[in-house]
């Protein structure tokens, strides 16, 4: 028990012990704060802060006006949802390097401008996705409208699946709207909307730019959420994410294997084929079934990975 005399000096003893502890403790947390991440790209980069649009962006050659602030607002506004949505932009920033030789191939092709690779970002992140709606694969494709098409869609086969028939699907329909409107970006805004729908607005409004139209919330973001990625897929550093070549997703190598005969088991034609049933599957989504069953007269490609392809050191040399 402490003598009556001894208290006050123990008082102030134990107010100024408080005192340092707190500025210590203060002055670590500000240290902790102000600290880079490992790895850190630049210490001009900052993860709290809006971002700087280029004096010019156009999307398939075409211009943005983004001396309209409408225009700017919209592109900026997908701009930072898109840098702040950490964890699916890091994704689409991977993927884009795995999936753009397949679909730059086919949009070249096709004579379709390279800016439309970016509207796959918007539609399906580069996924294979099936929207509630139930809109599938990296181009959001109804079942309906496939099969108007021409596309094969069952419960053995659906090429909405397949990066490279829905690819070819986009394709037409951006072709059939540039022919129709003479403007890339409301072909890209068509495919989004629907053309019935944008053709109504565009008669009401009595406007034919993109820019100046009125639309529906998903259709006026759409052209700007594609330029929004395509600005950070090219410059990701610039956009807060800390990214090289190292931690893209490497391109698969597979060859291909023409098939036009029924298959009754898929893990015995993988085994035959040096691989497994998860990696087959993997590569051809399209086969929604353990077995397959062919259509009269039609040839079918399967594609099969080549040796090496699963290994992490292999892909890495490669790239």
């Amino acid at each position: 028990m402490l003598r009556s005399d001894k208290r006050p000096a123990f008082v102030i003893i134990l107010i100024i012990s408080l005192i340092v502890i707190a500025a210590v403790v203060n002055q670590s947390f500000k240290v902790l704060a102000n600290k880079k991440p490992k790895g850190s790209a630049s210490d001009t980069v900052s993860y709290n802060r809006s971002y700087k649009i280029p004096d010019n962006v156009t999307f398939a050659g075409e211009r943005m006006p983004l001396e309209n602030f409408d225009t700017r607002e919209s592109l900026e506004r997908e701009l930072i949802i898109s840098a702040y949505r950490h964890s699916s932009t890091i994704l689409i920033i991977k993927r884009a390097h795995r999936y753009f030789p397949v679909i730059e191939k086919i949009l070249r092709d096709n004579n379709i401008p390279d800016d439309f690779k970016y509207l796959a970002a918007a539609e399906s992140e580069y996924s294979n996705m099936v929207s509630p709606a139930g809109a599938t694969g990296f181009w959001q494709i109804m079942a309906g409208t496939g099969k108007e098409a021409g596309m094969e869609i069952n419960n053995i086969v659906d090429e909405r699946y397949s990066i490279e028939k829905s690819t070819e699907f986009a394709c037409d329909y951006f072709l059939k709207s540039f022919e129709k409107y003479g403007n890339w970006t409301l072909a890209a805004a068509s495919y989004n909307g629907g053309r019935a729908a944008l053709e109504e607005q565009m008669k009401i409004q009595k406007e034919d730019n993109y820019y100046n139209l009125l639309l529906a919330d998903e259709t006026a973001r759409y052209i700007f959420r594609a330029v929004a990625y395509k600005l950070i897929i090219n410059d990701p550093v610039g956009y807060g994410f800390d990214l090289d070549s190292s931690d893209l997703y490497p391109v698969l190598k597979y060859y291909d294997v023409k098939i036009d005969t029924a298959i009754s088991d898929f893990s015995d034609f993988a085994k035959n084929h040096g691989t497994n049933y998860k990696l087959l599957k993997y590569l051809n989504p399209w086969l929604r079934k353990p077995y397959f069953t062919p259509q009269p007269g039609k040839e079918y490609i399967i594609k099969i990975p080549e040796e090496g392809m699963r290994s992490v050191e292999s892909n890495d040399s490669a790239n």
